[in-house]
């Protein structure tokens, strides 16, 4: 078990505006003093409220024991300052925040020096995509002129509701304003997330799938790739599951159909796999920009709860492959969330290639082979998943993943938003028992997550009380 406090990481996920709230100096102390907190991690740039806002699920868990229990009218936006002369290859030039509160304010300029003082590292933290993400508190609009013409484009020739990574606007833009704020703060690192939906991801869940924007189709066909019958195939396997939806029965059931189809028309796994690898390379070009603007610094990745949860993403995200772009490596386990995730995803294929098996004995296989080990599957939402099997196996299973080419820093759930007042509450036995659950298995620290602003304080105190039983605080 590592207990070193020389190699200390306990983070926390931050918004700016907890800071404007609260006050930095209260903010720091209370995490420093009373957590045990070392390591911020801020949402600089993001018109999600799981990143930038208050709690975006007050309705439902009401409002914590500190800040202002008021909702937030964010627009979104950059929580710093903008520098000109890094977007010049981009027409993405102003996306400062306009919310009253912070308008005026640079949330790098206020923290970092007071963070310094304390000896508590700084983290820009961001999360592609930066809006229209459900279930994140996205902002009501995005006020950036032009931006619906960096969108995907479906396989029926529609706009999509989020941009093409590949659009060079877009991945420019990205590129520029985390060099902006590597090169221009005195920052520790980089914290990225990326969690976007495959073509296959988006069929399952009943989407027409992408991208057939013009960029991408031109990096396709630099890869001789036959679009058309790509397009084809893909409006093929569309119908297949709009059909299930709609109720038909297939001779050999839903299963057979499927495989059927794919092995028929091999061209839909060829489109999935480029769409793979040119979204991975957004991860590895920043990774590698982060670490050309100054070395030093540390990159990790915040890695989606659904590559653990999901069949075929625990298929297309090894951990071995992602440590040759990342210092280390968050795996999100919020655990008294998940139980509802899961059961969500299980859903994905119960309901269309798996329908013929009953819901416990999809969980079941599920269950198995992703090495989800609860002692029981019945009400995983009202239960959430237990931290002595979920953390300690999540962990221990990333940790043997990247072979010690990387550290594991779990990404601990504290009173992260639920959905329904049924899914299971966060409670400080909870948080006590992850933070020993991931040391125990090897972990080399804990990130506390999604959001500040959201956490009651009672059950971080929690989190404290395992991190001295650790002698780390």
């Amino acid at each position: 078990m590592n207990t070193n406090k020389e190699n200390k990481f306990v983070g926390v996920q931050i918004s700016p505006i907890s800071f404007i709230d609260e006050g930095v100096d209260t903010v720091l102390d209370t995490l420093q003093n009373r957590v045990g907190v070392n390591v911020l991690l801020i949402g600089t740039v993001s018109w999600l409220g799981l990143k930038s806002g208050r709690s975006v699920s007050w309705k439902i868990d009401g409002w914590p024991d500190h800040g202002i229990p008021e909702p937030f009218s964010m627009k979104g936006g950059a929580y710093f300052d903008p520098d000109p002369k890094f977007y010049n290859k981009t027409f993405i030039k102003k996306f400062k925040a306009q919310d009253k509160e912070m308008v005026n304010e640079d949330i790098l300029k206020m923290v970092i020096p007071k963070a310094k003082e304390r000896g508590m590292k700084v983290f820009i933290e961001l999360m592609e995509p930066f809006f229209n993400y459900a279930g994140h508190g996205s902002a009501t609009g995005v006020d950036i002129p032009n931006l619906v013409q960096c969108m995907e484009i479906d396989v029926f020739g529609r706009i999509s509701s989020s941009p093409s990574t590949s659009n060079l606007d877009y991945r420019n833009w990205i590129l520029s304003m985390i060099e902006d704020q590597v090169a221009n703060y005195d920052i520790d690192g980089v914290m990225w997330c990326n969690e976007r939906y495959s073509p296959l991801d988006q069929l399952f869940q009943g989407s027409a799938p992408g991208d057939f924007s013009r960029q991408f189709l031109i990096e396709a066909n630099q890869r001789n790739l036959n679009v058309n019958k790509i397009r084809d195939s893909l409006k093929v396997m569309f119908e297949f599951f709009d059909n299930i939806k709609n109720g038909k029965k297939f001779v050999d059931g839903n299963f057979i159909e499927f495989f059927r189809l794919l092995f028929d028309k091999p061209e839909i796994l060829e489109w999935e796999k480029f769409w793979l690898e040119r979204n991975k390379d957004l991860d590895k070009e920043i990774y590698g920009l982060v670490k050309w603007v100054n070395p030093k610094l540390s990159f990790g990745l915040n890695v989606w709860n659904r590559n653990h949860f999901n069949l075929i993403r625990k298929i297309q995200w090894p951990w071995k492959e992602q440590v040759k772009y990342s210092d280390w490596v968050k795996p999100i386990t919020y655990q008294h969330q998940s139980g509802e995730i899961f059961e969500r995803e299980i859903n994905i294929f119960g309901k269309t290639i798996l329908n013929n098996l009953t819901k416990s004995e999809v969980t079941s296989v599920f269950a198995k082979i992703l090495g989800v080990n609860e002692s029981s599957l019945d009400n995983l939402t009202q239960r959430g998943l237990d931290p002595d099997t979920y953390i300690y196996t999540q962990c221990e299973d990333a940790v043997r993943g990247v072979e010690n080419e990387a550290d594991v820093y779990m990404g601990i759930g504290i009173d992260a938003p639920r959905s329904t007042k049924e899914q299971a509450k966060c409670t400080p036995d909870i948080a006590y028992r992850s933070v020993l659950a991931t040391y125990k298995a090897g972990g080399k620290g804990i990130v506390l997550s999604p959001n500040y602003s959201s956490m009651k304080l009672s059950n971080l105190d929690g989190v404290a009380k395992a991190l001295k039983e650790l002698n780390i605080f």
